[in-house]
């Protein structure tokens, strides 16, 4: 089986200025991922190395750059998920960790269980040794700007939640393994404790070695209500390939309660989509030595990506061959 990775950045509403650090951030989470893969590794290390790389960069809101509660607080959360065996680990509300995804892991591996919150989740990280560091280096000012904003009397919460977002990837590897990963901040202003789509199985991710996995984003109260994650992955059970599950799944999304969001999937055969019902999402994969990413509908940049003879690392090769193909 060849080794494919696919990474999004957030679904929703990418500002101009932040475009160049969503595009380059995603490439550089695939590209992380990729190598994993390309030396044997295997998709679950891959998927989290990708988030990792993305909740380390401030322009997602995943780990350092999550938007802030009502209080003024980080509260993240964040699953992984191996399709091998359909384990999966989980944190949701948790403060003071650079990496949830990592602890999610944690949970998946050292424990019986498969979700812990706050502050259970932060005793346990304790015991795994996982570093806490202080909650504001993990906010920035644009984070903190945005919180302001919406507690001025005439703000309006629901617009800046057009651009929450989350960070997510999937992967198959060499032997045929699939996985997923997302991780997020959750909303801006969101009441504490607010747990979203992104600690959940089957709504925030899902993946299963019998059809594929899928990461998602969006308006995660919607996501819910629907289990998206587990809706594309019946769909394509039924016969439908990544594209169009994901198509089909958003879509009724959309219609039964309202809800736009984005999704990545790769298929236990290694095809895979990046699609979405919100203005832009950021997204990346590399397959075959190709790198493809994109922030519009329609917009799909190609390049070809080599190793940069440190077997770790793999850079783009041809910075200035791109093309633009008009694919809805």
């Amino acid at each position: 089986m060849k080794p494919v990775i696919v990474v999004h950045g957030g679904a929703g509403r990418i500002f101009k200025d932040r475009e160049e650090g969503a595009r380059s951030g995603v490439t550089t989470a695939a590209l992380k991922g990729y190598s994993i893969l390309k030396q044997g590794g295997s998709a679950l290390d891959a998927v989290e190395e990708a988030v990792t790389s993305m909740e380390d960069d401030p322009h997602f809101n995943a780990g350092c750059g999550s938007v802030l509660n009502e209080k003024g607080e980080v509260e993240m959360d964040a699953i992984i998920m191996d399709g091998k065996n359909l384990a999966s680990g989980a944190v949701s509300a948790v403060k003071c960790i650079a990496n949830p995804i990592k602890l999610a892991r944690l949970v998946m591996e050292k424990t019986e269980h498969m979700l812990l919150t706050d502050h259970g989740a932060k005793l346990f990280a304790k015991a795994m040794g996982v570093p806490e560091i202080p909650g504001e280096k993990l906010i920035t000012e644009r984070s903190r700007e945005r919180w302001s904003k919406n507690l001025e009397p005439d703000s309006n919460p629901q617009e800046f939640k057009k651009d929450s977002g989350t960070v997510g990837a999937v992967a198959i590897d060499n032997e045929g393994n699939v996985a997923c990963a997302t991780s997020t901040g959750g909303l801006t202003n969101k009441l504490v404790g607010r747990v979203g789509d992104s600690a959940c199985i089957g709504s925030g991710g899902y993946a299963d070695n019998h059809v594929g996995a899928t990461s998602t984003t969006g308006h995660g109260e919607s996501m819910m209500k629907v289990v998206l994650a587990r809706l594309i992955l019946y769909h394509m059970e039924q016969g439908m390939s990544p594209a169009e599950a994901a198509d089909t799944a958003l879509n009724y999304m959309k219609t039964r309660v309202g809800g736009l969001g984005g999704v990545i999937v790769v298929s236990n055969s290694g095809d895979w989509a990046a699609r979405f019902s919100t203005k832009q999402m950021s997204w990346a994969t590399v397959k075959d030595d190709q790198l493809q990413y994109g922030i519009y509908t329609g917009e799909i940049h190609t390049s070809s990506v080599c190793n940069s003879g440190d077997e770790e690392k793999w850079t783009v090769q041809q910075d200035k061959d791109l093309s633009l193909h008009g694919v809805q």
